[in-house]
C-alpha cells in the first residue's frame, strides 16, 4: 500500500512560502477545516466557509487584546507597546468600537475624494513610468511600485512626499509583527517594530498638531478626520494616531505588491497581455485577476469567543482561526479552472480585500491606483518584459502578507 505524504501547514517554511497554492489545494481537498500545530491555529481554505467566517458572530476580529491578555509579563514590557498600538485599529476591532471608528473615518475615505484623485493619480503614474525609464534601473518594485502609491498616501495624508522613504521603512518595520515575519528577521522583530513605531507616532503627532493650526476643511485625510462626523463626535488624539498608522501601512502595501504581482503574471502570461494591450479597458479586469491569484493578503486571523461546529470540527472558545484568503481564491468549487490566470474572468468573486464589516475600506483607491498603473504600464511600454526569462520571484517570508523582493525588467 502506499502512504500519503503529510499535508503542509508550515506558512513559513520555504516550500510553501516560494508556492503556497499545492499545499493550499490539499488541505481544501483533503481537511478544509485544519488544525495546524505549527501555528497553533485552525486553517479555512474552502471560499464559502472563509465568506462565512468572515461575518460569523463567534469569530472576532479584536484578536490582539486577547495575546496581550495571554502575554508573559517580562515579554509583554518588550513587545506590548507595538501589540497596545495595533490593537487600536479599525480592522482589529468589532463593534460597537468598529462601527464607531469605521462611521468616524467614513468621511475621510469617502468615494468622492477618491474619484476627485482620478486625474492626480493618472499624473503620478505617468511621472513614475518616465522616472522609470530614464533611471536605467531594472526592479519595477523599487522604482514604480512603491513610489506610486507611497506617494499617493502622502498626499492623501498631508505629508511631504519626501517623507515616502522613511513612512515605507515604518510600514514594513510594522509588518514584521503584523504579518508574522519569517527569516533573519523573526528574532528582533518586536524590538524592530518598536523603534519604527515611536518615530511614526511622534511623525504623526507633527502633522496632527499642524492640521490643528489651518483652518478647517482641508482635503487632506487627517483634516477630515479632525472635523469628526455630522454629530460632532470625534476620533480621540491616539485613535487619530492609531488611523494614521494604518492608513499608511495599508495604504501602500496592498497596491504596491499587486501591481508588481498583476505585471509579473501578464508576463508570465503572452495571451493575456496580447488581451490587455489589445483592449486597454481591461485594465480593471487584470487587476482584479491579480488579486485572485496573488492577492497581497494570504491570511486574515480572527479569535474564537464562543464554541461552533464547521464541518464537523468542534472549535473552541480561545482558539485562533486563519482565514486562508489565498486559498479561498483558487477554490475549484467558486472559481473554473482556478489557477489559470484570465483576465476576462467573470463574474470574479474573489476576497481579497475581506468580505463583509471588515471590507477594505480604501478599496477602492487601492484599485484605482492598481488599475491606472498596470494599464499606463503596458501602453506606454510596449517591450516591457523580464529581465531574464528565467526569472523566478523571491517572496518575503510571511505568514500573512504575499510580496515579490523585487521584479527586474526591461523595457527598451
Amino acid at each position: 500500500m502506499g502512504t500519503t505524504s503529510p499535508l503542509h501547514d508550515d506558512l513559513l517554511s520555504d516550500e510553501v512560502n516560494e508556492d503556497p497554492y499545492p499545499a493550499f489545494a490539499r488541505l481544501r481537498a483533503e481537511d478544509p477545516v485544519h488544525w495546524s500545530d505549527r501555528h497553533r491555529a485552525w486553517m479555512l481554505t474552502r471560499h464559502d466557509d472563509v465568506v462565512a467566517a468572515s461575518n460569523h458572530p463567534n469569530l472576532s476580529s479584536d484578536r490582539v487584546r486577547p495575546l496581550l491578555a495571554r502575554m508573559p509579563e517580562e515579554r509583554r514590557a518588550t513587545v506590548g507597546p507595538v501589540f497596545e498600538m495595533i490593537a487600536d485599529w479599525m480592522v482589529v476591532s468589532d463593534p460597537p468600537a468598529h462601527t464607531r471608528l469605521r462611521r468616524l473615518a467614513t468621511h475621510a475615505f469617502h468615494p468622492k475624494k477618491f474619484v476627485a484623485m482620478e486625474d492626480r493619480i493618472r499624473a503620478l503614474v505617468d511621472t513614475y513610468i518616465d522616472e522609470y525609464v530614464q533611471s536605467g534601473e531594472q526592479d519595477l518594485i523599487a522604482n514604480f511600485a512603491f513610489p506610486l502609491p507611497a506617494t499617493v498616501i502622502c498626499e492623501l495624508i498631508g505629508a511631504p512626499v519626501q517623507d515616502a522613504d522613511r513612512m515605507k521603512a515604518w510600514s514594513q518595520e510594522l509588518a514584521l509583527v503584523a504579518f508574522g515575519t519569517g527569516g533573519d528577521a523573526r528574532a528582533d522583530r518586536h524590538a524592530r517594530a518598536l523603534a519604527g513605531l515611536e518615530e511614526m507616532l511622534a511623525y504623526f503627532s507633527e502633522l496632527v498638531a499642524r492640521a490643528r493650526e489651518r483652518p478647517p476643511g482641508g482635503d487632506d485625510m487627517i483634516s477630515s478626520l479632525l472635523e469628526g462626523d455630522a454629530s460632532g463626535e470625534r476620533l480621540t488624539d491616539d485613535e487619530l494616531l492609531g488611523m494614521c498608522a494604518l492608513m499608511l501601512f495599508a495604504g501602500h502595501e496592498t497596491s504596491m505588491n499587486t501591481i508588481a504581482s498583476t505585471v509579473y503574471q501578464l508576463l508570465r502570461h503572452p495571451d493575456q497581455l496580447a488581451l490587455l494591450r489589445a483592449d486597454p479597458k481591461l485594465a480593471g479586469k487584470a487587476v482584479e485577476e491579480g488579486l485572485r491569484t496573488e492577492g497581497a493578503i494570504k491570511v486574515l486571523q480572527r479569535w474564537v469567543t464562543e464554541d461552533l461546529e464547521l464541518r464537523g470540527k468542534r472549535i473552541r472558545a480561545g482558539d485562533r482561526v486563519f482565514l486562508l484568503l489565498a486559498a479561498a481564491n483558487r477554490d475549484p468549487e467558486r472559481f473554473a479552472d482556478p489557477d489559470r490566470f484570465d483576465i476576462t474572468r467573470s463574474p470574479n468573486p474573489h476576497v481579497a480585500f475581506g468580505k463583509g464589516m471588515h471590507t477594505c475600506i480604501g478599496a477602492m483607491l487601492a484599485r484605482l491606483e492598481m488599475r491606472m498603473a498596470v494599464g499606463r504600464l503596458v501602453q506606454r511600454l510596449p517591450n516591457l518584459r523580464l529581465a531574464d526569462e528565467g526569472f523566478r520571484p523571491q517572496w518575503q517570508p510571511s505568514i500573512a502578507s504575499r510580496a515579490m523582493r523585487a521584479l527586474p525588467l526591461r523595457h527598451d
